[in-house]
């Protein structure tokens, strides 16, 4: 007899195989399918749900496991049995909705395990992978305890996961550190988590550098709460007053008479090396003006309002007698008194005829008010008596009054 290359397909071969399928499916179905389970399920009571109130009850594998061809998982299964943690996958506020959104890849079995016996827990997290930090607080600054013990969900939250009390913090924190934990709670409050993630953000590490108010001088050894005071949520700590006159406006020596920009003047490292740009003013200094004190001008803390007048600081010399009122400023400059030069208006010409410009002394020789025309280029008296009487005219006395402009008339 030649023989087959696949025995196994043989006459003999083929009714072995089917009586080895059918033993397998009879044990199977004899068993009630635990040959294929991995374990009793969980059989803590609840709401009936579809007919069950313990997943102990539940006898179709089907109900649970979805079939790979299907197109439904098995958190479709449990989310049509679950229809109220369902509902909470929709919602961002729940912790469900929350797991959901931050973590999409978990699954409802890697915090409800099963087949693991009619009396283990349905609940399990497990802090070494289970994801905290999709709530909003990370616990990568927890991992020991003040008793150098691994933390557990219960340090926190007791018996109940979704409660959370709000002098966990507090508790444990005043046997690290009594006096901290005081302060910092009457500082800002006991709602801890309204500020703090578990990362620490505002630890010894924290550098107040990288935001827009530098603590710099004085300001670098003050207490938070200095600035930040009544602060309870981050917000509050964002929008804390960035401008020197919110925080020292009850210290404000000069009344509000320089304004509120105290940086304009002062710096942080001390209120005293003050320095004022006297340019930025309406009445910079210059010349002699630069090295006078403040007071000298500035009497009894004066500053805003202050006469700027010359007068008001330095009384006409008695050599001017009154002659030029008291606009120093067109004569003189900040850089001297003397020499000084006139810049006002002059009735009379100083560069006429042919002489060109002549020094005060030359017109004025006794004082302003009075003038004189001799003693200059041809004018002697005689000369200009005898001139004028041979034309008649007897009243010359006051020269301008014919020569305005300093020219001789026809």
């Amino acid at each position: 007899m030649k023989n087959s290359k696949l025995g196994c397909l043989t006459n003999t071969g083929m009714i072995a195989l089917l009586i080895t399928v059918l033993s397998i499916a009879g044990i199977a179905f004899s068993s009630g399918s635990l040959m294929f389970s991995a374990g009793d399920l969980n059989a803590q009571e609840g709401k009936p749900l579809r007919g069950v109130s313990s997943h102990a009850q539940i006898k179709k594998c089907s109900d649970c496991h979805a079939a790979v061809w299907g197109t439904t998982t098995m958190a479709d299964r449990c989310a049509a049995c679950h229809t109220d943690i369902a509902a909470q996958f929709i919602d961002a506020t729940s912790l469900h909705g929350t797991l959901a959104q931050n973590s999409p890849s978990l699954a409802c079995r890697s915090c409800h395990p099963e087949h693991r016996g009619a009396s283990a827990p349905l609940t399990e997290l497990n802090e070494a992978t289970f994801p905290h930090e999709a709530l909003g607080y990370s616990l990568k600054a927890h991992q020991l305890t003040v008793k150098n013990e691994p933390f557990t969900c219960a340090d926190c939250h007791q018996d109940d996961i979704t409660i959370f009390a709000s002098n966990t913090c507090d508790d444990c924190h005043r046997q690290m550190d009594s006096v901290f934990a005081l302060a910092h709670a009457q500082a800002y409050g006991t709602a801890c988590l309204d500020c703090h993630d578990g990362v620490d953000n505002f630890g010894e590490t924290f550098d107040h550098a990288g935001f827009a108010f530098k603590l710099e001088g004085g300001h670098a050894g003050l207490a938070c709460e200095k600035c930040h005071s009544g602060a309870r949520v981050l917000t509050d700590f964002a929008n804390a007053a960035q401008d020197c006159y919110a925080c020292h406006k009850d210290k404000d020596e000069h009344n509000g008479q320089f304004g509120t920009d105290c940086a304009a003047c002062h710096n942080p490292s001390s209120w005293e090396d003050a320095k004022f740009d006297h340019s930025l003013s309406n009445f910079p200094l210059t010349g002699k003006h630069v090295n006078v004190a403040c007071e000298d001008c500035h009497k009894n803390g004066q500053f805003k309002v202050l006469n700027a007048t010359c007068v008001s600081c330095h009384a006409e010399p008695a050599e001017h007698a009154g002659k030029f009122g008291t606009d120093c400023g067109s004569c003189h400059s900040t850089t001297a008194w003397s020499p000084a030069t006139f810049n006002g208006k002059h009735t009379f010409p100083l560069n006429h005829g042919e002489g060109g410009a002549v020094s005060c002394a030359t017109c004025h020789p006794s004082d302003f008010k009075t003038y004189t025309c001799y003693g200059c280029h041809e004018h002697n008296e005689s000369r200009i008596r005898s001139k004028h009487l041979e034309e008649g005219i007897s009243n010359f006395e006051n020269c301008v009054e014919c020569h305005a402009d300093g020219r001789e008339h026809d």
